[in-house]
């Protein structure tokens, strides 16, 4: 039993070493932004300045919008299968908040790169959630099928190429990625899809039961939709600046959210034989409009431009669903748990496209002078830019995020296959048993397989540990 006694101290140590490295990181590089500081009560004194025009007034209804997203909204949409509830929560919760701690590093390394300090305010912690929402996004593809010790080593190298894309992206490139359709979703998902190509499981049929939902777990999934629908806008429009651009990107987000949820229904009826509603279609695809506005949310796109959008992504993210998900699976072994490619991919892909267009046909007319000037920042270096070289740049943009996602997922994944991180075996995927203490008379304790600590030999037994409890009638015995 010396394996089984291993396993059970990897994930207290895993998260004790994270915590005392965040710590000692923290107090070497991290200060309080001017707008945290006792500091700022003396320069408001000289420089007359209000309590009011601290920047914490202005961007903490946001952050907390964005705050709920990631822990509730993310957490409890992927709380559909019916057996993996507890895990689906809870270790979107324990990424998440490693995650926000590395992101604020890693963000301030590059962003202050000629400081001492990383000085945090209450914008950084909406660029960490940000960052942590894309870890989100990759989390659904693999759902399921990894350890909470494998989350944690995706969730510290995607955070860090997560950083360095976003920095290459708004920094280098200049680009304009309000909603970080391309930062954010794109990267995530497609990131997310490649570490799940490379950690593909063939015997997956021996948990196929349980990778269906229950009436409940559809319920509690869709609270999490409506989290994330309500709260949208203020994703899409938290780092804008204030004023009209942050004003624009929250109606463009609302409008195209709307048509989606319309289209979405449309399309999942006409799909069903009987014109029936398909819940997966519902708890998802009605998300795609948010989605895919995000790049060109704080542009002039006009309302039935975002009405448009969120019409086009509807349709396709329930397509998605439908017909790709399943061709994804059987032709190209990839096995996407939550769909992220259509919810997040897709969509974030159309978002980057929208995004070029729309800022390479900007105009003097719709915006006028100082309104361009100040929607593309055409000031200093970009002088010189027309609105067609914005969208040229929008465009590499994209491309330099698909390469550092489909890259980053390769090397990732390829860490994660090695047989030392706790990972479940196949038949005890999409078991919540394995990592949590259950409640009496729920399901069957599984010990996670691990080659690496399996005792060996002619007489000892290859298959998995198994300690009965009681079962609850209704709750399907696991082969």
């Amino acid at each position: 039993m010396a394996w089984n006694t291993n396993l059970r101290w990897r994930l207290p140590l895993t998260c004790l070493l994270l915590q005392v490295a965040m710590v000692i990181l923290f107090g070497v590089f991290v200060r309080y932004d001017f707008d945290a500081d006792a500091h700022w009560w003396t320069e408001r004194k000289h420089k007359n300045l209000s309590e009011m025009e601290n920047e914490f007034y202005y961007r903490y209804p946001s952050f907390q919008d964005v705050h709920v997203m990631v822990f509730v909204g993310f957490g409890f949409l992927m709380t559909f299968l019916q057996r993996y509830g507890f895990s689906a929560v809870g270790f979107n919760f324990l990424l998440a908040a490693f995650g926000i701690q590395w992101a604020l590093l890693m963000q301030g390394w590059f962003h202050f790169l000629e400081d001492r300090y990383i000085v945090v305010g209450v914008e950084n912690l909406i660029n960490a959630d940000f960052c942590v929402a894309s870890v989100c996004v990759a989390f659904g593809a693999v759902l399921g099928k990894v350890s909470p010790i494998q989350l944690l080593i995706m969730t510290f190298f995607q955070v860090t190429l997560f950083a360095v894309n976003e920095f290459i992206l708004l920094n280098l490139l200049k680009v304009k990625d309000a909603g970080g359709s391309m930062t954010i979703h794109t990267f995530g998902a497609y990131f997310g899809l490649t570490v799940t190509r490379i950690l593909y499981r063939r015997n997956l049929e021996q948990s196929k039961e349980r990778q269906s939902s229950a009436y409940q777990s559809d319920l509690f999934a869709m609270i999490g939709t409506l989290f994330l629908w309500m709260y949208w806008p203020s994703f899409n429009s938290a780092i804008s600046y204030h004023g009209d651009s942050q004003h624009r990107a929250a109606i463009n987000t609302y409008c195209s959210l709307a048509a989606c949820v319309l289209t979405s229904v449309a399309v999942s009826s006409a799909l069903h034989k009987k014109g029936k509603l398909d819940m997966v279609h519902i708890q998802n695809a009605t998300l795609a409009g948010g989605v895919a506005v995000g790049t060109a949310a704080e542009m002039m796109l006009m309302p039935y431009g975002a009405l448009i959008i969120g019409f086009i992504c509807g349709i396709i993210s329930t397509l998605g669903f439908v017909y790709l998900t399943p061709f994804l699976e059987s032709r190209l072994h990839i096995q996407d748990t939550c769909g992220i490619n259509n919810l997040h991919g897709i969509p974030g892909i159309i978002g980057g496209i929208v995004g070029a267009v729309t800022a390479a046909s900007a105009s003097l007319e719709v915006y006028g002078k100082e309104g361009l000037v100040h929607s593309f920042d055409f000031q200093g270096f970009k002088r010189d830019w027309t609105a067609r070289t914005q969208g040229k740049f929008q465009i590499y943009g994209l491309l330099v995020t698909l390469a550092m996602a489909l890259i980053g997922g390769i090397i990732v994944g390829l860490i994660l296959r090695l047989p030392f991180w706790g990972q479940p075996s196949d038949e005890n995927c999409f078991e919540d048993a394995v990592y949590w203490e259950m409640p009496e008379g729920n399901s069957t304790v599984y010990i996670p397989e691990d080659p690496t600590f399996k005792p060996s030999g002619p007489s000892v037994p290859s298959v998995p540990m198994v300690s009965p409890l009681p079962m609850a009638s209704s709750v399907p015995l696991v082969p």
